[in-house]
């Protein structure tokens, strides 16, 4: 194997590995936006963890994190807009994007 291939090698698992890392993240700032939501609808223990996995399998219902803004948009009805939804998703994501490198550097 030459230099080359090896650079194009640790290249492409570096990409993997990222993308990966950001598809976690992104899984998990769903199910803290979802027990956000859960207990802005008074929903607690095994409720709040439900409502949250049916937060991050909405999704994977078509391309883009809009889906998941709709539903829980939908289901908060006037507790929340969407763009304070979409504010959350931002500062949970970076939380999610923390709390997953810390997990990794354990």
């Amino acid at each position: 194997m030459t230099t080359f291939d090896d650079r194009e090698n640790a290249f492409e698992a570096k990409f993997a590995h990222d993308e990966e890392m950001q598809f976690k993240a992104q899984a998990r700032c769903n199910k803290l936006l979802g027990l956000w939501a859960a207990a802005l609808m008074g929903k607690t223990g095994d409720d709040a963890t439900a409502y949250a996995a049916s937060v991050v399998k909405a999704d994977f219902e078509e391309a883009g994190h809009e889906d998941v803004v709709r539903k829980v948009a939908a289901d908060l009805e006037d507790k929340s807009s969407p763009e304070e939804i979409r504010a959350k998703m931002a500062e949970l994501l970076v939380e999610a994007q923390a709390q997953i490198m810390n997990e990794v550097g354990s």
